[in-house]
């Protein structure tokens, strides 16, 4: 676990340690909930209407056409050149399948 040294305005330590307090856990208990949601919030799945979808559909298609069709090396190069990384530990087996079921189930609606 990572150690960190922060400064607060008094004012917003005493309002973070109230709602701590409220909650009935610690200062860090709390502070490392909080910047969790937080964090999590950026990851969230936000639905959009149709027209929305329709139109980023349109304007990808339209893009798609602008840059041509790549031949099977220039795919190859590119796909060797991407950034690998890590599964987050949160993202469990049942997680992904049930996410690929959306997906799926999403490309069958086309």
């Amino acid at each position: 676990m990572s150690r960190l040294t922060l400064r607060l305005p008094e004012t917003l330590h005493q309002q973070l340690t109230n709602l701590a307090e409220e909650e009935g856990i610690s200062l860090n208990q709390y502070i490392v909930y909080a910047l969790t949601r937080q964090v999590a919030s950026a990851y969230t799945v936000q639905v959009i209407s149709e027209a929305s979808r329709q139109q980023q559909q349109q304007n990808f298609d339209n893009l798609v056409a602008q840059l041509g069709k790549a031949d099977e090396n220039e795919i190859e190069k590119v796909l060797s050149q991407r950034k690998v990384v890590q599964v987050e530990p949160e993202l469990t087996p049942d997680i992904v399948n049930r996410l690929k079921t959306l997906i799926q189930n999403q490309n069958y609606k086309k």
